[in-house]
């Protein structure tokens, strides 16, 4: 892992959640997409030395909607930054760690991303987030 790129945080809507991040913290927000492979609309917050990343469910069926359901807003996972997604996926069902994916798949800012399953990381949503073939 090179570093850890972002902290993705759960939240029923951007337009409420936002404010508490760039009015009370007075974080810059970066910008907003739609993530359409993750069902979900991403801000990007600013945060100094790391970035946060507010994801509001776009579709009752997906995963950030579930987590919401089954745990309430906060943070969903922790994402590493990586070059070489698909080397590091194979290292790491070599060392016995459960992949959510088989592939990865585009995730938000142009990265490619793949998640490790909790039960492989104590307790712990990890993204690898490769943003090296990303097209500036």
């Amino acid at each position: 892992m090179e570093r850890v790129d972002h902290i993705g945080i759960a939240v029923e809507s951007l337009e409420r959640t936002l404010p508490y991040y760039t009015e009370t913290l007075g974080c810059p927000l970066m910008k907003v997409e739609e993530v359409p492979s993750q069902g979900v609309r991403v801000a990007f917050i600013d945060a100094g030395n790391i970035k946060l990343e507010l994801l509001e469910p776009m579709q009752e069926d997906s995963a950030i909607r579930k987590f919401i359901d089954k745990k309430g807003e906060g943070i969903h996972h922790i994402a590493f930054g990586v070059s070489g997604i698909e080397e590091r996926m194979a290292d790491l069902r070599e060392h016995g760690v459960r992949l959510l994916n088989e592939e990865p798949k585009p995730g938000a800012g142009g990265a490619q991303v793949a998640f490790l399953h909790p039960k492989s990381s104590y307790g712990v949503l990890y993204e690898l987030c490769d943003k090296s073939g990303k097209k500036e």
